[in-house]
């Protein structure tokens, strides 16, 4: 299966290199990506997140909460949403047959209205708190104006027992999908909230959605965050002990098996940047196998 990475909308937070991580001049606003994947699969087009949407972009408000649109600043841009990229690279918006979702945020599940027709796959969980819309912060971070496709959601419970991936519990066979795509539940950030894992020839590609915000944090041996970060993470949370205790277990994935998954987040520019370079480069020509042929008999040579 090929697949891109894309960017769907860049959010301009105040706070510069406090932030980010990166050195900006004083005064200057932070850049976090929202890193969505574009999957090609025999089964169609399937997408892990959607980032922002036209309709995020062209009616910004009412659609997202004015307190989100003034912390986070998008850098809002038509032709970064996941439904121009993906024209652009020759498909149309009937070629997405999928949609698995991280989580309900509005930066993840905002250009789920740009493909009417797709499954979208979430955790029961989630979809039952955004649905309840039970606090201040819920009602600003879940958005039904987003959901014109809630009759399309295929469900999940959370996993219980059963076979695992790397230590961790997960759920196989979702509905249509082909068995390299699965998801693996990290709750903290939100009650439903889970991990994507996609496989390729070489390996997992593990798409953690915000179960952390800095590539720096998954250090094995000295993790560290921004103050920005840090405190963005622990405002968002549902479950502080949870979200703590996935960072620690993906740090431990990434100390044991980085040869066989690589792991990153839905923000960090520089984990971004990588893969996406990454995935750019062609892979190398396969060798054709050398055919040996038989040696030419000897020359009768006549003796003396």
């Amino acid at each position: 299966m090929r697949v891109h990475h894309l960017n769907c909308i860049t959010m301009c937070p105040p706070g510069g290199r406090l932030m980010d991580g990166r050195r900006r001049p004083k005064g200057s606003s932070a850049a976090l990506v929202c890193h969505t994947l574009l999957v090609e699969t025999e089964q169609g087009l399937v997408l892990v997140d959607t980032g922002f949407g036209l309709e995020d972009v062209r009616n910004p408000r009412p659609r997202l909460s004015p307190f989100f649109l003034t912390l986070n600043r998008p850098s809002f841009n038509e032709e970064m949403t996941a439904i121009r990229q993906i024209e652009r690279l020759g498909f149309n918006a009937g070629d997405v047959r999928h949609i698995v979702l991280t989580h309900l945020d509005f930066d993840h599940a905002g250009g789920l209205d740009d493909f009417p027709a797709a499954r979208v796959h979430v955790m029961a969980a989630e979809a039952e708190a955004a649905v309840a819309q039970a606090t201040w912060l819920d009602r600003r971070r879940f958005r039904p104006r987003q959901w014109s496709t809630q009759p399309h959601w295929v469900t999940y419970p959370m996993p219980f027992g059963g076979e695992r991936w790397f230590g961790f519990e997960c759920v196989r066979e979702l509905a249509g999908l082909p068995p390299e795509i699965l998801m693996v539940p990290l709750v903290g950030h939100t009650l439903g909230h889970t991990g994507v894992a996609v496989r390729q020839s070489d390996g997992w590609l593990l798409h953690a959605g915000d179960a952390y915000f800095f590539h720096e944090e998954m250090d094995p041996h000295h993790p560290r965050c921004t103050p920005g970060l840090l405190a963005y993470q622990e405002f968002m949370q549902k479950d502080g002990r949870l979200r703590k205790l996935n960072q620690e277990r993906l740090r431990e994935l990434v100390r044991l098996h980085s040869r066989d998954v690589r792991v990153f987040c839905a923000h960090d520019a520089v984990e971004f940047e990588r893969l996406e370079e990454e995935s750019r480069v062609p892979a190398p020509p396969v060798e054709e196998p050398k055919v040996l042929l038989p040696a030419p008999p000897l020359p009768n040579i006549p003796t003396v």
